[in-house]
């Protein structure tokens, strides 16, 4: 397995920037080192990022929700025989895979394990107690169907099963080998126990997040090869020494456009604006906070090689294309409140609490206290679900550059938080717009205090 391929996943509850560096920093690693790296998302892509995918003619990044080994990544695909075959033609097939032959149905099912144990168990029944009364030729054994000398009660697992699930399970049982199937009972390979005690862990590489509670699940289980991100640091400890990146700019889109220069490559087209998309959506189109001077280079550069003839972005420009991926967001009314609080948002810990604040973008205010009663009750049940402390939802009105702040089971400390209570019980943050640069810091400054 040490050819299998790493993946390049962001964070829970993907925004667009997550998608994009996954994408770009997957192309990155596959033109320049010829890694065989897949760009891989961790949840539902968003209502904005569908859009830009949409818009590019591009697809979606792998979903990947579980970083578990599973039966995939230890199955055996080998030859097969019919249960009608002579037991020589199966002889055979047992010689050249190491003991063992699959028969299988007409329909792709499983029939039975031809093994060194069903050939003497059945070896047994032919022969007897007594060997000398029996007048049994070998060659006459050999010319029987093949399914006389199967074992049929060997266990059958889904290929996509977590191995962690059933182990305890398999090394209880006595045979050496199980099946592996599809989600049709089809014939996908075998398995045998040695291999599933130490099974391959998945190759990760995380992008736009380095927090536990933000990545995909079991990412314990996984080799965590690198880090490349933009947010305060939370990482996952580790086995072995790794590459980790976590540099002061707007987005993971800048980090991974900038390396692609260094290497003297160009994004193709509908991938720079991917990445271009993921910068403009974290940067609110440059006017946020967290934007730096790489940033713009990063769009200007990622302009260049998006905006060319031939390009679905070739009449656009960086503000004309950032207000088209702004709008694609932003409207409360036509989402439900749960995939409102749920689309975009981080779990964080301080203070002994976990907590999680969710953001999403309107173009105006307004549309809160028309639905504050609904999100509040989204923000309930979302923290109770998932066992938060509390739970927070930013809503950002892109074009003043202001945010309303909902808040499920505030704690005491949060009493002192520097925003105004409005009269449907959101909190006005004028000049607020970044969750990571603004927000954020100063929930941690009165948890921690």
């Amino acid at each position: 397995m040490t050819n299998s391929p790493t993946y390049v996943i962001g964070h829970v509850n993907p925004d667009t920037d997550s998608i994009a560096a996954a994408m770009g920093y997957a192309w990155l690693l596959q033109e320049r080192d010829g890694i065989e790296t897949i760009a891989a998302r961790a949840g539902a892509v968003n209502q904005q990022t569908s859009w830009v995918l949409k818009f590019l003619g591009l697809e979606a990044p792998v979903l990947i929700t579980d970083a578990s080994p599973r039966f995939s990544s230890v199955v055996r695909r080998l030859d097969t025989n019919t249960p009608g075959v002579p037991l020589r033609v199966a002889w055979t097939l047992a010689n050249r895979t190491g003991g063992i032959a699959p028969v299988i149905n007409e329909d792709g099912t499983p029939y039975g394990l031809i093994t060194g144990r069903s050939l003497f168990n059945y070896m047994g029944k032919l022969v007897g107690t007594n060997l000398k009364s029996q007048d049994v030729h070998l060659n006459k054994i050999l010319e029987l169907p093949c399914k006389e000398a199967a074992d049929t009660e060997v266990s059958k697992y889904n290929v996509n099963t977590k191995i962690r699930d059933v182990i305890n399970r398999i090394l209880r049982e006595e045979g050496d080998e199980v099946w592996v199937v599809d989600e049709f009972g089809r014939y996908v390979g075998i398995c045998r126990q040695r291999d599933l005690l130490n099974p391959p862990r998945l190759k990760i590489i995380l992008v736009d997040h380095n927090e536990p509670a933000q990545a995909v699940a079991s990412l314990e289980e996984a080799q965590l090869v690198e880090i490349l991100d933009h947010h305060r640091l939370g990482n996952p400890s580790t086995h072995l020494p790794i590459r980790m990146t976590v540099d002061i700019v707007g987005s993971t889109s800048t980090l991974v456009s900038e390396r692609i220069e260094e290497s003297g490559l160009s994004a193709p087209p509908n991938l720079a604006g991917m990445m271009l998309a993921g910068l403009l959506s974290d940067t609110l189109i440059l006017t946020s906070p967290t934007t730096t001077f790489r940033d713009k280079s990063a769009a200007e550069r990622l302009a260049r090689w998006a905006f060319i003839p031939g390009s679905p972005l070739e009449k656009d420009t960086i503000r004309s294309y950032g207000e088209s991926i702004l709008k694609a967001s932003a409207g409360l009314g036509n989402r439900s409140p749960q995939e409102v609080v749920a689309s975009d948002m981080k779990v964080y810990s301080a203070g002994g609490k976990d907590f999680a604040i969710a953001q999403t973008e309107v173009s105006d205010l307004h549309e809160v206290s028309k639905l504050a009663d609904s999100l509040m009750v989204a923000l309930d049940n979302l923290r109770k679900s998932k066992n938060y402390s509390f739970t927070m939802l930013m809503v950002t009105d892109v074009v003043r550059g202001s945010s309303r702040i909902l808040i499920s089971n505030p704690p005491a400390e949060l009493e002192d938080l520097p925003y105004i209570p409005q009269p449907d019980n959101t909190l006005l943050a004028e000049g607020v717009v970044s969750r990571k640069k603004q927000l954020l810091p100063v929930v941690l400054g009165l948890l921690e205090d």
